[in-house]
């Protein structure tokens, strides 16, 4: 055990996170599968117990190998992931399987084993933006130099992701303002970014309800039509997912003894924060909210301390862009936003999701490693 944590570096407090969320992801999934086990694999309550289990598993080999990576060596990378998700998010968009009317899956060859290109293509556009505004800080204002040729790539990403998932290209769409908010892009820019943006989405999706185009736009209507309407309309999802709140109280049921994970879709991805409600309480629920806050905490330290400015803006991206999908996650399931299909990370049941959440937190710990070395060697040199 000691020969592990001495392999182990960077921020202690972010890997005592993360054991703090797959703790209470395995423990949950397997609550709230029960159903779902019934209905596939003929009561086998185990079976996705055991799969959490090896997603995590793999998760942790991934973070523990992308924290030993000088996250300099990310700056490369960013180049290829980014013309690499391109390619990956139009074969989903033309070939993925479709599954409730979204194609948001590929089928990795040879296997049954499906993952999410969106979740490539979101940790692709984060490090290619760190990269190119860290490189750009003395043309940071100019608009042809710096703004055009970055937004171009945000906006293609974003516009093929949109048609099937629509939640995570304004995910990518809005963490992205982040990270040129805090790269020091123009906010004149930024704001005319936003406003066009808003203008061209809202003028496609009215298009697109107007000639009844194929697709997920019905979705988007009735769950956009749901969340504003009074409490006797809104959708079986939020009805379902208010009742497990309030049987949570203070203390909640008990860990496996929710009720509504019966009744409750998907309660083991979207809704999970439901369900963590209903066993652990109004305590567990705030205790969720806590961490993510303290992830966001400790990974603004790390900006603040970064000598980089790739390594600043890496670690805010990759974190903001988690703990705002945890928030969106968690206000969807209190009825604060609408329906979406956007996991809460490294809790929710998942592949792809959990695999790529656990690489994004791995880089932001290469980032704090590196910041420990180089105090080492100036403690060192000073020595």
């Amino acid at each position: 055990m000691s020969w592990l944590f001495s392999k182990i570096k960077g921020d202690g407090q972010i890997w005592l996170i993360v054991l703090l969320l797959t703790i209470f992801s395995v423990m949950v999934v397997y609550s709230s599968t029960g159903s779902l086990a019934y209905v596939k694999h003929s009561g086998n309550t185990e079976y996705y117990l055991f799969r959490q289990l090896v997603f995590i598993i793999l998760g942790l080999l991934f973070m523990f190998g992308a924290h030993k990576i000088n996250y300099i060596y990310y700056s490369r990378i960013a180049q290829l992931l980014v013309w690499v998700s391109i390619p990956l998010l139009l074969l989903t968009y033309l070939f993925g399987p479709s599954i409730n009317e979204a194609k948001r899956w590929l089928f990795l060859p040879g296997t049954n084993l499906t993952f999410q290109p969106s979740d490539f293509a979101k940790l692709a556009i984060i490090m290619y933006l760190a990269r190119f505004l860290s490189k750009k800080q003395d043309v940071i204002k100019d608009f042809k130099k710096t703004f055009l040729p970055m937004i171009i790539w945000v906006l293609i990403t974003c516009i093929i992701i949109a048609p099937s998932d629509l939640s995570t290209a304004l995910l990518i769409f809005v963490s992205s303002v982040f990270i040129m908010f805090i790269g020091r892009v123009s906010i004149k820019h930024i704001s005319l970014f936003i406003f066009g943006t808003a203008i061209i989405t809202f003028l496609g999706i009215f298009l697109a309800i107007q000639l009844n185009a194929p697709g997920r736009i019905g979705t988007w209507e009735s769950r956009i039509s749901n969340y504003m309407s009074d409490d006797s309309e809104i959708s079986y999802q939020v009805q379902q997912s208010k009742i497990a709140i309030a049987k949570g109280e203070l203390f909640g049921s008990g860990p496996g003894h929710s009720r509504q994970k019966n009744f409750l879709p998907n309660p083991y991805s979207d809704f999970i924060y439901a369900i963590i409600i209903e066993e652990w309480g109004l305590i567990g629920g705030v205790f969720i909210i806590f961490i993510y806050l303290y992830l966001l905490f400790r990974s603004i330290r790390i900006v603040i301390k970064s000598p980089n400015a790739f390594g600043a803006l890496l670690a805010a991206g990759l974190s903001i862009s988690l703990v705002l999908q945890a928030f969106i996650n968690m206000s969807v399931a209190t009825n604060l936003l609408p329906v979406t299909g956007l996991t809460l990370p490294l809790v929710s049941m998942g592949g792809s999701s959990v695999l790529f959440t656990s690489i994004s937190l791995g880089i932001i710990i290469s980032v704090s490693k590196n910041i420990e070395d180089n105090v080492e060697s100036t403690e060192k040199q000073l020595a």
